[in-house]
């Protein structure tokens, strides 16, 4: 194939905006700041299951406090009807003897019932604080999303101008390349890693960054110009400076 000398150089500009267009791509892609977010949100997920699971706990421990201060208080209404009843002085002496062995009972009852109760009450106060604290891990999570939302639409935002120009730019390069020969350099950047077209630097490629044997230069360096030369070892053109 020929092609004149110009539009052959024209391909190693144009390769230079290829790559470029593909590290803008590969970095829009593996942006740190949409790990980060990604990560972030993960966290806010799980921290958020956390909060409610132990909402729900708490829920149930609340019930579980009322059961004890319904038990707790009917105890304290018997021993307050026993006292008054005892008081009272009415009763043959072995009914009081009862009243007062029952209020023995009682108040060993309310002591074991206000243990149970007080037990509850330091576990409920524990789910309260646990909830407070996943509360505002939710809220710091939640604030430094927003704040990384706003850098990664910053960078995303960058990086597609800058992609949106050099898009632009190769556009109207490659209008000024012969047809043949663009077509060619299509075709081999498809399967070439995204480089069609490499410098020939001395006897290397800088395509493949092989060094070419002394008789291949040899017959480059006699070729005509307008000769598309490509490297035995990749298949990419070669551009003679």
């Amino acid at each position: 194939m020929k092609a004149a000398r110009e539009s052959q150089n024209k391909l190693l500009a144009l390769q230079a905006l290829d790559s470029s267009l593909l590290q803008l791509g590969h970095k829009l892609k593996n942006l740190e700041t949409r790990k980060a977010l990604e990560t972030k949100n993960a966290e806010l997920l799980t921290t958020t299951d956390l909060k409610i699971a132990a909402e729900t706990e708490a829920s149930d421990v609340k019930h579980e406090l009322s059961r004890c201060e319904v038990d707790v208080e009917q105890v304290v209404t018997r021993i307050q009807r026993d006292e008054a009843h005892l008081a009272s002085g009415q009763g043959t002496p072995k009914e009081l003897e009862q009243i007062q062995h029952e209020l023995g009972s009682l108040a060993k009852r309310r002591g074991e019932l206000e243990e149970v109760e007080l037990e509850v009450m330091l576990r409920l106060d524990g789910l309260k604080e646990r909830i407070s604290n996943l509360d505002s891990a939710i809220q710091a999570a939640k604030g430094e999303i927003a704040s990384m939302k706003e850098q990664l639409e910053r960078l995303e935002s960058e990086i597609n101008s800058a992609a949106k120009k050099n898009e632009l730019d190769r556009n109207s390069l490659a209008s000024g390349i012969d047809p043949e020969l663009l077509a060619l350099y299509e075709k081999i950047r498809s399967n070439s890693d995204g480089v069609g077209a490499a410098r020939l630097n001395g006897n290397q490629c800088e395509g493949c960054h092989l060094t070419l044997n002394a008789a291949e230069v040899v017959r480059i360096k006699a070729l005509p110009e307008d000769e598309v030369v490509r490297c035995d070892e990749c298949r990419r053109i070669l551009i003679r400076i």
